[in-house]
């Protein structure tokens, strides 16, 4: 096996973040196996929304540990955001006590139906996790979202305690003022866990690659602000340089120099160095084959592939995009599969085309900059949806305009600002759409502009 930093005498907490597709989930797998086939009892959790434990350890998970077999002592589980929020809801309305009334309740249920209070849900289970309410693992492991929602998630608390402090009034989408105080503890204490060097580990998954580099850079420096420096890198996909393996040198000489520019915040972290595989990382036999110094697994057939050369390239795509007049492009798919680099790319190639074209992104963690560049192109305009700014233009706009419910009291900027939490990227985005919209509607066909996200 290779040597691993994080496998020696690892903290009972070990928390795994970085940018989409650098391989969080299969370092996080492979750790959880290693420790468990040491004779320890770990749980593994997940707190993605968009989870594939189930599919990497080959076993249906819930919100409740679940053993998983071929594995003695691992346990696995994902956090669903929408059970933790009504499993929130209920603790929350118990706590109105037997005075409150039908309409009370509503009304709080009303105000805990929003995208923050799913959030805060999320959070309050990721908090019980770190509480000892589980003592009888030897380590809880966590495989976290892309950076930008786990950055988003971790900063919580930090604004929660502003928010109690400015509004001693109510409530809002986190629940009742009271109840919110009862826990405003608790959550500290999580965070006081988090930044333990002797109780967690953070490790910081990345690839060598420059954006991943980058991500990792400022991950490293917004964690630290919130004061998690027990930090460690974890360096995925490395290629080890072999002769007889052709045309991979440039690959391995590209990965060398974008790890010997290591940001200052990054070099001075331990760190481990995790091999290149040629299989999937899918099922027990692959994740325990992970941290192995060579490239083989029984049964693999990875030699055994045929050749694929008869697929259409991405110009071919864009002419079609251009062609057919289309306002706008959205690109989806799960975290690392090349969203920002496709978007982009189109993006480009229509404004090489003569078309006029806004290339903007939904994601918290905003890679576009890094992918497309500073160079100015003609025709091409590229943004992101900042949701700071969002929430104050939002505020801003109720505040002025008064658009709040006749049935209740106007509320304060604090209030709209946690209600406005999970809804601020959508309403940039629907802005973003009208604008092409009504371009659409006066431009020629030839320079119709476009809108990729």
């Amino acid at each position: 096996m290779t040597s691993m930093t994080l496998l020696t005498k690892p903290n009972r907490h070990l928390f795994f973040t970085g940018k989409g597709g650098v391989g969080k989930t299969s370092i996080s797998c492979a750790t959880a196996i290693t420790l468990a086939d040491k004779g320890l009892k770990v749980l593994l959790v997940s707190t993605d929304p968009a989870s594939n434990l189930d599919e990497m350890l080959g076993v249906a998970l819930g919100s409740d540990p679940t053993p998983v077999p071929g594995v003695s002592g691992l346990f696995a589980m994902n956090i669903d955001p929408e059970t933790a929020a009504e499993d929130y809801r209920v603790r929350v309305l118990d706590q109105m006590g037997p005075a409150a009334t039908d309409k009370d309740k509503a009304t709080v249920r009303e105000q805990l139906s929003g995208a923050c209070t799913t959030e805060i849900a999320a959070f309050d289970e990721f908090v019980g996790l770190l509480a000892d309410e589980n003592p009888q693992f030897d380590h809880i492991i966590f495989d976290t979202a892309p950076t930008g929602h786990t950055l988003r998630l971790l900063s919580l608390p930090k604004a929660w305690t502003g928010f109690l402090e400015a509004n001693e009034r109510g409530a809002s989408c986190l629940g009742p003022h009271s109840g919110l105080k009862m826990q405003e503890d608790r959550f500290r204490e999580a965070l006081d866990c988090l930044g333990d060097p002797a109780r967690t580990t953070i490790v910081l998954v990345t690839r060598a690659e420059r954006g991943a580099i980058r991500e990792a850079a400022r991950t490293a420096g917004e964690l630290a602000e919130l004061g998690l420096s027990n930090q460690m890198l974890a360096v995925n996909g490395r290629h080890a340089l072999r002769p007889e393996r052709h045309g991979r040198g440039r690959f391995a000489a590209e990965q060398t120099a974008a790890l010997a520019e290591l940001p200052a915040s990054l070099a001075s972290l331990p760190r481990d160095e995790v091999p290149l595989k040629s299989f999937d990382m899918v099922g027990l036999e692959a994740l325990r084959a992970l941290f192995a110094p060579n490239d083989d697994l029984t049964g693999s057939g990875a030699g055994d592939l045929p050749a694929i050369t008869d697929l259409p390239r991405l110009s071919a795509l864009v002419d079609d995009i251009a062609a057919g007049g289309k306002g706008l492009v959205m690109v989806m798919g799960k975290g690392g599969v090349g969203k920002t680099t496709i978007a982009a790319a189109v993006a480009v190639g229509l404004a090489a085309r003569g078309h006029s074209v806004h290339l903007t992104t939904t994601d918290p963690a905003a890679h576009l900059s890094f992918v497309v560049g500073s160079d100015a192109m003609p025709g091409l305009a590229v943004d992101r949806i900042d949701p700071e700014a969002e929430t104050e233009r939002y505020i801003d706009k109720i505040m002025t305009t008064g658009l709040h419910s006749t049935r209740t009291a106007r509320p304060g900027r604090e209030d709209l600002a946690s209600l406005h939490r999970g809804g601020r990227r959508l309403s940039r985005l629907s802005r973003v759409v009208g604008e092409a919209r009504s371009s659409l509607s006066s431009s020629t066909r030839r320079h119709r502009p476009y809108c990729c996200c």
